[in-house]
């Protein structure tokens, strides 16, 4: 078996005092895909930058093979002393790397490369720090939050490109689909410590759940065995003193072991503060339309929305999602068309920009409104330092100002803001940013009970389907250039995936292909027309040859798929790897022969079905 890219061994590391890694490891062998997970704060990023050599932790070992390249994308780019997005990709490529690969990367992530680095949006940002990374093809990738500030088609292109990379990736995410569509081992950091499972994020939650169980009753066994010892001496014979001295020695050692178990952080008490019942009917649109200049944003829509509803707002940035929920909740005016609102409707909003929130308030300030140490809670009043324990704030954290909180922890305190105040409407723009796996679940569950109804704008994916009850997206999902109207489809994400017949990324790049293949072509035509003395060629036909490998290839593909799959399955037993380390490292090189052969296959059926159907063979 080969020896693993990197490593890193008993990392330790103490932030001001508190130990926030204590032994920590990690292992990223040749093409692996790695998923890391863990509760906010645990130290994911940190152990992250230490895999990439940019912290130096306090104990541990880093090995890093001769002549492996590693690159890491950061969930804050710095583009310091760049004046294009193009020089600020190109600075990330070795000498022996292609300069095109650059330009390529950026264009399929919808920047041109001239962009000045100062001006660019987070979602603009996230995109050029993406192509920096990708552009080497480096033999391991570490992605923190890649996903961030990204619409759903470029999450999804971004999900296929990585996908079909050979590079080892470990990835830091909150994006369920994501982890769970390219992970194969997960590594969840826990308390300062790491542990692993050689299989994907689909596996994790149940596997953690159960090793939860298992220290709790490690626990109640330790607190049943000390009391049993404090039993003894209280009540115990007084004799054989010296054998009695080393009894309360071991005693005490008990107590020093309880004393340093390091609990699970306990999990957020969400409610959402109910109002009365709304009317029946909350929203209605009717031949709804609005522009900026010639932008078209929303044209003729027409929409109800029932009490009770959970509508999924869906698109590439730039749609009009924000816009279009500003138009149904009556905070825009709609530049023809009629919005209607409902009876009795009490709503509440959580932008996705965090804008309620005065960075120079503490938390305190920012819950209470500033008036003392009472926050009310569905009109009932609450300290506000039992409403904070509710959301994972320590009472230290009480005068902490908002402008120091991580982007996970200013999401829980507007997520506390929102439920404070009763409703029957929830409006939430992208409300699952920065938030973990756990807090998100909780999230979902209120979501499930809440009796009002929700407006719901995301782009993760997961979150939808579990969530909501129809989705609308645009008709052409192209964004900014499209027509502005919109389609609602029953059901969640997913289930909008299956009535369009394609992903939002899938069909977004076979727009942006067909204008490329016509500049391609345009060249060649015109050499044409200029040559009048040229004779025109006889039509192109398929050779036999050509005829037979279309006829074959759909059984080769699915013979390579089914061997692939029946790879994939054996690989994810968990023992296979600890009892046979030869035998994995075969059938890793057989499935990554498998792919390859499958993706050859793939690329020449497509190549010659196009050519059957341009030449109407």
């Amino acid at each position: 078996m080969t020896a693993p890219l990197l490593t890193l061994q008993n990392i330790r590391l103490t932030f001001g005092g508190t130990p926030l890694l204590t032994d920590a490891s990690l292992t990223v062998g040749e093409g692996e895909r790695i998923c890391l997970v863990g509760r906010n704060g645990s130290g994911k990023s940190t152990l992250l930058k230490v895999a990439a050599g940019l912290i130096e932790a306090d104990h541990g070992e880093r090995v890093l093979q001769s002549g492996v390249t590693v690159r890491y994308l950061p969930q804050e780019p710095d583009f310091e002393g760049f004046s294009t997005t193009l020089a600020y990709v190109e600075a990330g490529l070795g000498p022996a790397d292609d300069p095109y690969r650059a330009l390529y990367l950026l264009n399929e992530l919808g920047l041109t490369g001239e962009e000045d680095p100062r001006n660019l949006s987070g979602g603009e940002a996230r995109r050029a720090a993406i192509a920096r990374v990708l552009a080497p093809e480096p033999d391991v990738l570490l992605l923190d939050e890649p996903t961030n500030h990204l619409d759903l088609p470029a999450i999804e292109w971004l999900e296929h490109e990585l996908a079909a990379m050979r590079s080892a990736l470990v990835l830091i995410s909150h994006d369920r689909r994501f982890l769970t569509n390219l992970s194969r081992a997960t590594i969840w950091l826990d308390r300062g410590a790491t542990r692993r499972i050689d299989r994907g994020f689909e596996h994790f939650e149940a596997w953690r759940d159960q090793i939860l169980e298992e220290e709790e009753r490690d626990r109640e066994r330790l607190d049943k065995k000390i009391a049993m010892e404090l039993e003894w001496v209280r009540y115990g014979v007084t004799a054989r003193r010296k054998r009695n001295m080393g009894r309360m020695r071991g005693l005490e050692a008990l107590r020093q072991q309880r004393r340093e178990q390091r609990r699970v952080q306990g999990t957020a008490r969400m409610a959402a503060s109910e109002s009365e019942q709304s009317g029946k009917l909350v929203i209605e649109a009717i031949n709804v339309s609005k522009a900026f200049g010639d932008q078209q944003i929303v044209k003729n829509l027409s929409l109800r929305v029932a009490r009770g509803d959970r509508i999924g707002i869906v698109g590439p940035n730039g749609a009009g999602k924000t816009t279009l929920l500003s138009l149904l909740t009556g905070a825009l005016e709609p530049d023809s068309g009629t919005v209607r609102l409902g009876a009795n409707l009490d709503m509440v909003t959580l932008d996705q920009k965090r804008m309620a929130l005065d960075p120079n308030w503490n938390l305190t300030e920012a819950l209470t409104g500033g008036r003392g140490d009472t926050v009310f809670v569905g009109g009932q009043p609450r300290h506000v330092i039992s409403y904070m324990k509710d959301f994972l704030f320590s009472p230290e954290q009480a005068r902490t100002p908002v402008k120091v909180l991580s982007g996970g922890e200013r999401g829980r305190l507007m997520l506390a803001r929102a439920l404070a105040t009763p409703s029957n409407l929830l409006v939430l723009d992208e409300p699952t940013n920065d938030l973990d796996l756990e807090t998100l679940d909780l999230l979902q569950e209120l979501l499930a009970d809440y009796e009002g109804t929700v407006l719901l704008v995301s782009h993760d994916r997961d979150f939808l389907d579990r969530c909501v009850t129809s989705v609308l997206t645009p008709a052409d999902a192209a964004g900014p250039n499209g027509r502005g109207e919109w389609i609602e489809y029953a059901g969640g994400y997913s289930d909008m995936i299956a009535q369009r017949g394609s992903d939002l990324a899938g069909r977004a790049r076979a727009r942006t292909e067909r204008p490329k293949e016509k500049a391609e072509a345009a060249p060649a035509m015109a050499v044409a027309a200029s040559s009048p003395s040229q004779k025109p060629t006889a039509k192109r036909r398929l050779s036999p040859k050509e005829q037979h490998a279309l006829k074959t290839l759909p059984g080769v593909i699915d013979k390579l798929t089914r061997e692939v799959e029946s790879l994939q399955q054996a690989m994810e037993k968990p023992e296979l790897y600890a009892k046979d380390p030869a035998g994995f490292a075969k059938m890793a090189r057989a499935l990554e022969e498998a792919q390859a052969k499958l993706a050859e296959a793939e690329e020449q059926w497509l190549e010659l079905e196009i050519l059957r159907e341009e030449i109407g063979g």
